[in-house]
């Protein structure tokens, strides 16, 4: 190459063509080093660097999808009578440890259920890399409120003393439940600010107002729920969590009260979307929560903010 003769880097005109080529072979190390550095820097591993919570592939619209994620899945019974301030469940959890500690959710079912009804959530959810802890309270009749300190309790049993305590990380915890349970899931939330998330799921509470909550809040209602009908409980609790949270409302099309009770791919796409985001601050999921989506066969509405960025 050629240097422009007023050029500062130009070589002396009496430097032997061995220097030359030696010091052109350093200035193409020198640069291979760079490029080399500048690709590890924008590699998964420095992407786990910046989010050590990360867990798991890349999703895909496919894999948020499947009926099973990408762990494979154990499962521990948990008996009444070995535990206080709640009535027992099964914990389900990722069995390769590989991958560090995960987060964990307790999810409540509702009135007059029992765990056996929001029981698919339990694999479903672990095997995309979570801790749940499907629970049964202390009596079928439970009100939200007493719903919501046992899934406080819950949590509490999980991270402190249950046989997978040392899988879980404390301070990514979030709580989910049905009915009186999705209740009792804001009634948590409003009373454990340091939940990361609250997924209500088709929730009724005679607390209509929840602008105490500073927890990222999922709230799922369906248009065909006359026991819980959202004009009365899905849409205010929504409407009234502070604007400036990072919430949303999704409606279910053609679906009742009872749709959360069984397996259900929308629920379980937009619930492992918003406990990633916000339990694993993983925004790789942020393409299914950002744009909002939009109606279809199966969302009758969705109402909400794309997720801040810290």
């Amino acid at each position: 190459m050629v240097q422009h003769p007023h050029s500062s880097t130009a070589i002396p005109a009496h430097r032997p063509p061995s220097a030359r080529r030696t010091g052109r072979l350093a200035a193409l190390a020198t640069t291979a080093v760079a490029v080399v550095g500048l690709t590890t820097l924008g590699g998964p591993a420095a992407h786990g660097a910046d989010n050590p919570y990360e867990r798991g592939p890349a999703p895909t619209e496919a894999s948020i999808e499947a009926s099973r994620g990408p762990y494979a899945v154990s499962q521990s019974a948990v008996s009444p009578l070995a535990v206080t301030g709640f009535g027992g469940g099964t914990i389900y959890y990722p069995t390769d440890t590989s991958d560090g500690t995960f987060g964990a959710v307790a999810v409540s079912p509702g009135y007059t259920g029992t765990q056996s009804s929001i029981s698919w959530l339990g694999p479903r959810l672990a095997s995309q890399g979570f801790v749940v802890f499907t629970i049964d309270t202390l009596t079928t009749l439970d009100q939200p409120d007493s719903r919501g300190r046992q899934l406080l309790a819950a949590l509490d049993y999980l991270t402190k003393s249950s046989a997978v305590r040392g899988r879980i990380d404390g301070t990514r915890l979030g709580v989910m439940g049905h009915s009186m349970g999705g209740g009792g899931s804001l009634e948590a939330a409003k009373e454990r600010p340091t939940l990361q998330a609250a997924i209500p799921l088709t929730p009724w509470n005679l607390d209509k107002t929840w602008p105490e909550i500073s927890t990222p809040t999922l709230v799922f209602g369906a248009d065909g729920d006359t026991i819980a009908p959202v004009a009365t409980h899905a849409e205010p609790f929504y409407n009234t969590l502070p604007a400036s949270l990072d919430r949303a409302y999704l409606e279910l099309n053609g679906a009742t009260h009872f749709t959360p009770n069984t397996s259900n791919t929308t629920i379980a796409k937009y619930s492992t979307a918003w406990l990633k985001r916000f339990i694993d601050n993983d925004t790789r999921y942020e393409q299914f929560l950002c744009p909002l989506p939009r109606p279809s066969l199966t969302i009758e509405e969705y109402r909400g903010n794309c997720p801040h960025t810290s």
